[in-house]
Order: structure tokens, then C-alpha cells, then sequence
């Protein structure tokens, strides 16, 4: 039985496999790149955010004339503090939305009065191992440096 154009539509299991095959290779050869771009990504958006949240605790302080306690954290950003000391001209929310973990997911370390940095509080995020130190992806993101 002569085969026509018509006939023949699908592809042989040969076509389909050097398909698949073509697609492994170009894998291998790109999902390194973009996965070493990742951690860049988390960090880069990690000192933004930090920055976002300085931003938000200078305009906190002009209002009150001081930063939130450690105690009162970062949520008095977003709502008036109920923890003592309260402010006294609260105008907020300082912040667009309700404020963000890091992009690892856990919460940024806040403590005012601060230690390291010159500007009154300290912020920061661990970075991929959630622990102080650490090198890398793995390195911490200070608000002071």
C-alpha cells in the first residue's frame, strides 16, 4: 500500500527521541547559568528590602522622634505599636504592604537600640542558612555594610 503526504502525520519514535535528546543537552548546558543567578537574585532583593525597611524606620522616627523598640519590631511599620513605649505621632503604615520575610522565608532580625550600626537600630537577614556568619549564599545581608 503506496503511503501518501496525508498519511504519514506523526512522528517515528526516532524523531521523538533525538527530540528529547536535543532538549537534555540544551538543558544541561543553561540550568546551571540560571540557577547560579538565583542566589545572586535572593541577595540582591535581601539588600532592597533592607533598604525598603531603613526607609520605612527614618520616616517612623521623624514622626515619633524615635525608632520602634526591638520589642515593637518591624510590624510597627505596618500597625501602631500596642507594646510600650508608644509613639507618639504614629502616622502610618510606613510601608505598601505588610512587611516581608527574606527571600529565604524567615523574618528579618531587627534590634533597636542597635549595636553595629551607626544608624540606630540594626537589620538584617542570615541569608540561606538562617545562621549568623557564613560564606556565600550563606553569608549574612547587614543594614550597616
Amino acid at each position: 500500500m503506496p503511503r501518501t503526504p496525508a498519511a504519514r502525520r506523526g512522528l517515528t519514535l526516532i524523531e521523538i527521541l533525538v527530540v528529547i535528546v536535543v532538549l537534555a543537552v540544551l538543558a544541561t548546558l543553561v540550568a546551571p547559568n540560571v540557577f547560579r543567578h538565583i542566589g545572586a537574585a535572593r541577595e540582591t532583593t535581601a539588600r532592597t528590602q533592607i533598604e525598603m525597611l531603613g526607609a520605612a524606620l527614618d520616616a517612623y522616627r521623624l514622626d515619633n522622634a524615635r525608632y520602634p523598640t526591638t520589642e515593637q519590631g518591624l510590624a510597627a511599620l505596618w500597625q501602631a505599636p500596642t507594646v510600650e513605649p508608644h509613639p507618639t505621632n504614629w502616622r502610618g503604615p510606613y510601608l505598601r504592604k505588610a512587611v516581608p520575610m527574606d527571600p529565604w522565608g524567615a523574618p528579618y532580625v531587627y534590634r533597636a537600640p542597635g549595636t553595629q550600626s551607626g544608624a540606630g537600630y540594626d537589620l538584617l537577614s542570615y541569608g540561606a542558612d538562617g545562621k549568623a556568619g557564613g560564606d556565600g549564599e550563606a553569608a549574612d545581608i547587614l543594614s550597616w555594610k
